[in-house]
C-alpha cells in the first residue's frame, strides 16, 4: 500500500480534513485540535489492533470505526498501515447537515458501543474509488478543493452510515425510535456531570421515563440509567489513564461532593477501587 498523507487547512475558521495510510506514522504530523474526529479504515488482508480508552479492539479487512474527541486513541499496537480520515467539527459540523450524518450522527455518538461497520465484498469497489477521488481532490488546490471534500467527506459518511444502520440498529427499531436512542447519547455526553437520572433526559427529550426504558430495552441490554452510570465511570477511567488528577479532584470534577461516594460508585461499576484500577493499569503499561 503506498503510503501518502495530506491535510487541507482553511485558517480563518481553523477547520482542517487530513488523509493518511498511515496513521500511526502520521498521527503526529497532523495538527492537535480540538473536536478532531477520525474514521479508521483497516484496508489490509489481517486484522489490525486499535487502543481505545483503556481497551483494544481489532479492526478486521475492511472493517471501519469512527473515533470521536471524547475518546483517548492510541496506535502503539498497530502493526499495519491504517487508513484515517481526521477532522475536525469547524471543517464538517454544520448546520444543514442531517442530524443523522452530521458529527453528533449515528457514526460518532448514536450508538453507545463504538461502531466498527464492515464494508461488504460489494461494496469495496465503491469505498476504494472514492478513496481514490479524494487523493485526487487532494492534489487539485483552487479556489472550490474545501467544497468539494466537505461533499467528499458526507458522501463517505452517508456510506458508513447506511451500513452502520443494517448492521448495528436493530430491525425492529423505526427511524423516529433510533433518533430517540441517538440524542439520548448525545445529551448523555453533554450533561453526565450534573444529570444522573433518566427523568432528567426524559424531560429533555419530551419522552416519559418509561418510554424510554422500553426503548433500550429493544435497542440492547442495557437501561438509560446503566449508560448514564457507564458514561461516568468512564470518564473517571479517561482521567486516571491520561490526566495527572488525584482521586479526590477527579470525584470532585465528576460531581461528587464525598471522595468515599465516589470510590464505592467506581468500585460498583468497575470491581475496583480507584487505587486498584490505577495499580492493573501500571501492570499492564
Amino acid at each position: 500500500m503506498e503510503h501518502i498523507k495530506y491535510e487541507y487547512h482553511r485558517p480563518r475558521e481553523n477547520a482542517f480534513l487530513g488523509l493518511s495510510t498511515d496513521i500511526k506514522q502520521d498521527d503526529a504530523y497532523f495538527p492537535v485540535r480540538d473536536h478532531t474526529i477520525k474514521i479508521l479504515w483497516n484496508r489490509n488482508t489481517a486484522p489490525v489492533q486499535v487502543c481505545v480508552d483503556d481497551y483494544t479492539i481489532i479492526l478486521k479487512p475492511n472493517q471501519l470505526v469512527s473515533i470521536t474527541y471524547l475518546q483517548e486513541v492510541s496506535f502503539s499496537k498497530t502493526q499495519l498501515p491504517l487508513t484515517s480520515f481526521s477532522f475536525n467539527r469547524e471543517f464538517y459540523c454544520i448546520i444543514d447537515h442531517d442530524e443523522e450524518v452530521s458529527c453528533n450522527g449515528i457514526l460518532f455518538f448514536g450508538t453507545q458501543d463504538l461502531p466498527i461497520v464492515s464494508i461488504p465484498d460489494t461494496l469495496q469497489q465503491r469505498f476504494e474509488t472514492l478513496f481514490s477521488v479524494f487523493v485526487e481532490e487532494f492534489t487539485t488546490p483552487d479556489k472550490i478543493q474545501g467544497q468539494m471534500l466537505q461533499m467528499l467527506l458526507k458522501r463517505l459518511i452517508i456510506m458508513v452510515t447506511r451500513l452502520a444502520k443494517e448492521q448495528l440498529i436493530v430491525k425492529a427499531l423505526n427511524n423516529d425510535q433510533i433518533e430517540t436512542i441517538r440524542k439520548f447519547n448525545v445529551l448523555v455526553d453533554i450533561h453526565y456531570k450534573t444529570k444522573r437520572k433518566v427523568s432528567d433526559y426524559a424531560e429533555l427529550l419530551h419522552k416519559s421515563p418509561k418510554t424510554l426504558s422500553n426503548l433500550f430495552a429493544i435497542y440492547n441490554q442495557k437501561t438509560p440509567q446503566h449508560i448514564i452510570l457507564e458514561r461516568l465511570a468512564l470518564e473517571a477511567k479517561r482521567l486516571m489513564n491520561f490526566t495527572d488528577k488525584q482521586n479526590q479532584e477527579i470525584a470532585y470534577e465528576l460531581g461528587f461532593n464525598d471522595p468515599a461516594h465516589f470510590s464505592r460508585f467506581f468500585k460498583k461499576m468497575t470491581q475496583f477501587t480507584p487505587s486498584e484500577y490505577r495499580n492493573s493499569q501500571l501492570m499492564q503499561a
